[in-house]
């Protein structure tokens, strides 16, 4: 007879994977900690030391063959550990593994597949990128509706980031050549005059380009500064790892003077306002600043092993996270994405910043809003519940605290405001990184503020620290990583059998929309598997962080002023008058009710003059009011770039 455990696994099965994994993860082990192995050996058995360190912290090290093998009595004893431990952990393991076999078999098939459509759409190798010079990002291959052949600073960043990671662990020359094709293409790529201007004038604001790596001239939500602190934080990534390497010197010729650029503008525009991610919203947003402020932290570190200046960018890091703190509401237990544009400011921006700045060295910070700080999680269901109650079809009759799918935001009416596959790993993402926070650290801390979160899967929790040896933390482990997988499974249903990842999916019935094969789409499944396997990104100083007691700088300014006069010719009726709105704050983010009147002393011309943002692209209209009623000028908006710095006049005639 042959006991089962569960539906799945034999007793006898158990005890065969074991015995298996314990074989191979010893050997592997114990040579992973040899340093005097042969070349070839030392590289076939390279393992990640520290990550092995977190998860079995009793077992010993060895510093060279000659020291493991001297004494048989010391391998014995280390060996018993070893393998108990080993043993223990696989049985977990493999037991925990029932629930989530369709997560497990949807990695399986989906991993090379993002992979290998992620590098299609790199330039100028990849099946998917013609036209695409070397290095350039596309950030779809989709030529119509949308069209999405363009290379933008933000997705390219966040893929590369991915890619930068993925060096780290193989060491894959095929990376290497991709990596440093992009820090070339991106150092040209910062002297190109653009709308938002020059390489010295805020034209490294720009979001997006040709492939071909000119200027998109076209109207468009500028500036958008979370590209440059992006793409530094995926060039430091790069840079430490060749720095390990003995190649300093090429860190220095190559990489340092574009993250130099990216740091600089930064250091000097981060308290001004811009277009959020989603290039809707011109104000101050949470994901911005959070990407800025690891930037400057991890780019003051390489610069002082670079011997350079780190003052400038410590000092306004500091200013950075002070202002930070004040995207949060205490009184509704979330993180306000977007300081204007007149939504509830429930966003996926949560959550991807709060992946972005994972941490492992600095556990559940609330300050830098790590993934499992109290007010990161709170945040997060706020952001998920706000798409359950029948905003999407496909959600309909799902379990209160059971996974979804998400979007944006739930305000969304781009085509039709749908799920996104990126926002929905992000959601799963989060919870993994918390998940390896609260194991690596024994317990998991509930506070008032996170107590909604986790009274989802137990009711009766209350605020307290709960050691990995209670039964409190088991259940709670269990149900996060359950959820965390749910929101991988909503993601596995809606693939198609080609592991196609499109930008959405629709809200009805889960088919692809918008941009086909999105390159964002598929490093956000690629990150969020390797976050559920366990890995732990390289610490980039969140630990450290300190908010001082004042802000020395407040954000949300604009920044350098054009003063820009509207005119426009508009006969009206006694007591009607002429208002003017548009998409930045200067022009009250399309609020008729908060709109700019306009003055009539040149009837019939009316005008006003408005401080706008300097190399800053806008849409506006021109509304009229009368009894109440309000009348918009006909499609489509209006749009202008303003100057560097001066004055501006345009003249308009009612449409």
């Amino acid at each position: 007879m042959n006991p089962r455990l569960g539906p799945f696994l034999s007793l006898r099965s158990v005890a065969l994977l074991v015995g298996l994994v314990v074989v191979l993860l010893c050997w592997q082990h114990l040579l992973a900690n040899i340093t005097d192995l042969p070349a070839l050996w030392s590289s076939t058995f390279k393992y990640k030391r520290e990550t092995l360190t977190i998860r079995l912290p009793q077992v010993p090290h060895f510093s060279s063959a000659s020291e493991l093998f001297s004494s048989i009595v010391s391998l014995v004893v280390a060996m018993r550990s070893f393998l108990v431990t080993v043993a223990v952990a696989a049985y977990a393991a493999l037991v925990g593994a029932q629930s989530s076999s369709i997560v497990d078999s949807y990695i399986t098939t989906q991993s090379p597949i993002s992979k290998t459509n992620l590098l299609a759409n790199i330039g100028p190798d990849g099946s998917r990128s013609s036209g695409a010079l070397a290095g350039v990002v596309i950030a779809s291959p989709s030529k119509v509706d949308p069209d999405y052949v363009y290379t933008w600073t933000r997705d390219a960043a966040l893929v590369l980031k991915y890619v930068a990671e993925e060096y780290g662990r193989q060491q894959d020359p095929v990376l290497r050549r991709t990596l440093d094709n992009f820090v070339s293409s991106q150092a040209f790529l910062q002297t190109v005059s653009n709308p938002s201007g020059t390489i010295s004038t805020g034209g490294l604001g720009e979001p997006k380009f040709n492939i071909d790596l000119t200027a998109f001239t076209g109207g468009w939500g500028r500036p958008q500064r979370d590209g440059p602190p992006l793409r530094a934080t995926a060039l430091i990534a790069y840079a430490n790892w060749l720095i390990k390497d003995g190649n300093t010197s090429y860190v220095q010729q190559k990489l340092w003077p574009v993250i130099k650029l990216d740091l600089d503008y930064t250091a000097s525009s981060w308290n001004f306002t811009g277009f959020d991610l989603w290039e809707e919203v011109s104000s101050s947003s949470f994901f911005t600043t959070a990407v800025q402020y690891r930037a400057l932290i991890e780019g003051a570190t390489l610069a002082t092993k670079l011997g350079q200046s780190a003052t400038t960018y410590t000092t306004q890091a500091t200013n950075v996270i002070c202002f930070l703190q004040s995207y949060w509401n205490p009184s509704q237990s979330f993180i306000t994405s977007n300081t204007g544009g007149g939504r509830s400011g429930k966003d996926a921006n949560s959550a991807l910043a709060s992946i972005h700045n994972f941490d492992l060295a600095a556990g559940c910070d609330a300050k830098t809003f790590q993934p499992c700080s109290d007010k990161a999680l709170s945040s997060l269901k706020v952001y998920v519940d706000s798409f359950r109650g029948g905003i999407y079809p496909i959600n309909n009759g799902i379990a209160s605290n059971a996974a979804v799918a998400t979007g944006r935001y739930s305000e969304d009416v781009y085509y039709g405001g749908q799920p996104w596959y990126l926002t929905t790993l992000a959601v799963s993402e989060q919870l993994y990184d918390a998940i390896i926070v609260w194991k690596a650290q024994g317990s998991i801390e509930v506070t008032s503020t996170s107590l909604a979160f986790f009274r989802q899967f137990a009711s009766t929790v209350t605020a307290g620290t709960y050691p990995s040896t209670s039964a409190t933390y088991t259940t709670l482990l269990d149900a996060v990583q359950k959820f965390a997988d749910g929101f991988v499974e909503v993601v596995a249903k809606y693939t198609p059998a080609d592991g196609q990842l499109s930008e959405q999916y629709h809200r009805n019935n889960g088919a692809q929309l918008s941009a086909k094969h999105l390159t964002w789409s598929y490093a956000a499944a690629l990150t969020a598997f390797a976050a559920r396997d366990g890995y732990i990104p390289e610490s980039w100083g969140a630990a450290g962080a300190v908010v001082p007691a004042t802000c020395s700088t407040g954000g949300g300014s604009t920044g350098p002023g054009v003063q820009i006069t509207f005119n426009v010719q508009a006969t009206t009726v006694w007591g009607e008058n002429i208002f003017l709105t548009g998409s930045i704050d200067a022009l009250k983010n399309w609020s008729p009710d908060n709109s700019l009147a306009l003055n009539p002393a040149n009837y019939p011309t009316w005008s006003v003059t408005v401080t706008v943002p300097a190399n800053t692209r806008f849409e506006y209209k021109y509304i009229r009011k009368f009894n109440g009623a309000t009348t918009w000028e006909s499609d489509p908006n209006r749009s202008f770039t303003s100057a560097a710095d001066g004055s501006q006049t345009i003249s308009d005639t009612w449409k």
